[in-house]
């Protein structure tokens, strides 16, 4: 029944990967390990299989461990949108606070983060936890309920990443330590260096001198990941990060589909790009001014968490013009709108102060005969069904996240449909996540949209998609031979083997023991 914190100095310091890197190390061991995060802010988010809402970080880290998803490995999500943060609760969406009122709230939520950690360690025999930004600052410790006051209450042990890429990590470590208050500077057991590029020998006279400090041993230094891809990152400091869409012209001539992706200010979901990412026939990049589109065969409208506001930002730039132009060109490249990205196409954009911060009805970008009004509930669902690509019927999964219901014009055509909940055909609904038909295709079928998270994980889909785009635009288009779920299972594998190289994972396992047995930590 061990536990473990996994900290961090900062924010983006390697928290989640590490986390993911262990239970990924640990499973393959045999031992039964469950991620956990107390508190995650963040708007990309995952659904599990019982309709509640998680972190994308934890539904990574549970494929890491061999688990499906469950409520209890993030009871905390805060989905920010401009000054507020929707607050979900052991997958519910309870309130939206502010960074003031949520405060009290966080303190009163200390039970519920305790209560789920414990009952999961009851069921598995190692949980990793991961913290959230930087682990000592001391103007947030008397509402923490992710860092070392957890550990502090549940009785784990933690150990301490540091990113040395950016420079400042000895600082870093000390300057965290010293922050701390002494009952929770125990907790702290070791030191991880995280992303180092050069030679580790020359550290050794710094390491020397930080553990001599802090009585805290450095555990191992981790090198830099280099080019190796990461997928489903959340953190805001990595989405934009190398193995994300580059830079226009950063692909060679080997990639033919230049695929551009619109770099929304609210960016939500964006692990629905990584199956993109993976072709090897595709150039992904993002675009925010009207000439990243430029040659362009397929223009992507991501998920946001602020469709009201993100069309505004679209027409500041020029590039809500540009997208229309380019679907009015029979010639041009296909669009395709994902969840707040599909909103965006319809004609109107109706929010009674449900999403956005004050009333609003705005014209969208009129590609699709579709509009949106903003109502609760909100849509949380994992979704399956078929959809319609070319002369091709195929299978589909993902997810719907969305407080946005869209509503098709009479004759659109839908080109989804989804199975209702107890995986049936349903009737007519699929916008509010009942099943039946589901999306939008444009007149030409160039431009289309759907609700769906997660649809171009499905490999057959994804190829046949691409191979539409290809032949439209007089492109190559070689599909990858790498099922994507074999993808993720590949770089899982591979930042465990990361680890298992560079950290003594047999001492980590040995120190997650030393945890309190569930339930009987000093609590809060």
């Amino acid at each position: 029944m061990g536990a473990l914190l996994v900290a961090g100095a900062t924010s983006g310091a390697g928290k989640s990967t590490l986390t993911s890197a262990l239970c990924r190390a640990l499973a393959r061991r045999g031992v039964d390990v469950a991620p956990f995060k107390a508190q995650n802010m963040s708007n990309h988010s995952a659904v599990t299989a019982d309709g509640g809402e998680i972190g994308r970080a934890q539904a990574m880290q549970a494929l890491a461990s061999g688990l499906d998803t469950d409520r209890r490995m993030g009871p905390l999500l805060l989905k920010p949108s401009g000054m507020r943060s929707h607050v979900v609760v052991l997958g519910e969406e309870v309130a939206v606070d502010d960074a003031v009122s949520y405060g009290d709230r966080a303190r009163s939520l200390r039970p519920v983060v305790l209560d789920a950690l414990t009952s999961l360690r009851r069921e598995h025999a190692v949980v990793v936890a991961e913290g959230a930004g930087g682990a000592a600052e001391p103007n947030l410790l008397d509402r923490d309920v992710v860092n070392l006051p957890l550990a502090d209450a549940a009785g784990m042990p933690a150990v301490l990443v540091v990113d040395i890429d950016r420079g400042g990590a000895f600082a870093a470590a000390y300057g965290t330590w010293a922050l701390l208050p002494e009952r929770l500077r125990r907790r702290l057991r070791g030191v991880v260096l995280n992303g180092m590029r050069g030679e580790v020998s020359l550290l050794r006279p710094a390491i020397d001198d930080l553990e001599a400090r802090t009585g805290i041993p450095v555990l191992g230094v981790l090198p830099h990941l280099g080019e190796h891809l990461m997928l489903g990152v959340e953190d805001s400091l990595d989405l934009r990060a190398a193995g994300r869409p580059r830079a226009v012209g950063a692909a060679g001539g080997d990639r033919p589909v230049r695929v551009a992706v619109v770099s929304l200010p609210h960016l939500s979901n964006p692990s629905d790009l990584d199956p993109l990412v993976l072709e090897p026939s595709v150039e992904l990049r993002w675009a925010s001014r009207p000439g990243d589109l430029h040659d362009a065969d397929l223009v992507v409208l991501p998920g946001t968490r602020a469709t009201v506001g993100d069309l505004a930002w679209l027409r500041e730039r020029g590039l809500a013009e540009a997208i229309t132009g380019l679907a009015a060109d029979q010639a041009g490249p296909h669009v395709l709108g994902l969840c707040g990205g599909y909103q965006m196409l319809g004609s109107r954009v109706e929010d009674d102060a449900v999403e956005a911060q004050a009333p609003a009805s705005v014209p969208g970008l009129d590609l699709l005969p579709v509009s949106t009004r903003f109502e609760r509930p909100k849509v949380v669902r994992r979704a399956t069904g078929r959809a319609r690509v070319g002369d091709a019927t195929l299978p589909v999964g993902g997810y719907q996240i969305h407080l946005g219901r869209v509503h098709l014009d009479a004759g659109a055509e839908p080109w989804l449909d989804l199975a209702s909940a107890d995986g049936q055909p349903a009737a007519a609904g699929g916008g509010s996540g009942q099943g039946g038909p589901e999306g939008c295709l444009g007149a030409d079928g160039r431009v289309r949209g759907t609700s769906v998270h997660g649809l171009l994980d499905a490999d057959e889909l994804r190829h046949a998609y691409l191979g539409v785009v290809a032949e439209h635009r007089g492109r190559d288009f070689q599909s990858s031979t790498l099922p994507y779920a074999r993808a993720l299972d590949a770089h899982l594998d591979h930042l465990a083997d990361w680890v298992e190289a560079h950290l003594d994972v047999p001492v980590v396992l040995a120190l997650a023991g030393t945890a309190a047995a569930p339930g009987t930590g000093p609590g809060w």
